[in-house]
């Protein structure tokens, strides 16, 4: 294993979030995902889970890691796409890796069934020599999303207001 693969390994390991530049979309999308086994495992599809058109069709996709500590663009590399099938020993491996780090589940229970019946989890397994960024970083907007937060924040009781808030 290369100083670039063992960079690209410790790299995913950190960071919960990768960026792919997925067919036929203009900018590359944000994605949660999980590092097992010398591959990344997105999940897409399905109601309440992250959009991203074009992934479980791709053969090939471009994956840019970030810097944990300053949030840059660390590397890019192409990566080979593959759906995990349902019921698959590799399924049954790694599902319950990726509903452990789901964050902001609607429910918990029953995740996994759910996913088998409307969502795919596509593995990612870097395909060629991994390319270090340069000094560039490109930032990008980031995709609307009907998302929302649960309410209006709390209200502060018994607290001395500051002059600037007068």
């Amino acid at each position: 294993m290369g100083l670039n693969r063992a960079l690209l390994e410790e790299a995913a390991k950190k960071s919960g979030l990768l960026w792919l530049d997925l067919p036929g979309l203009p900018q590359p999308r944000a994605a949660w995902h999980v590092w097992h086994d010398g591959s990344a495992y997105v999940l897409t599809g399905g109601e309440g889970e992250q959009p991203l058109p074009g992934l479980p069709e791709a053969a090939q996709v471009t994956v840019i890691l970030r810097s944990k500590d300053k949030g840059g663009r660390l590397l890019a590399f192409v990566a080979d796409a593959e759906q995990v099938e349902p019921g698959s020993p590799l399924w049954d491996e790694v599902a319950p890796v990726l509903a452990k780090e789901r964050l902001n589940a609607r429910t918990h229970e029953g995740q996994v069934e759910a996913w088998a019946a409307e969502s795919w989890i596509v593995r990612l397994t870097p395909a060629e020599e991994v390319v270090e960024a340069g000094g560039e970083y490109a930032t990008v907007r980031p995709v609307p999303t009907p998302a929302t937060t649960a309410g209006t924040p709390p209200r502060l009781y018994g607290r001395k207001r500051r002059r600037a808030d007068r």
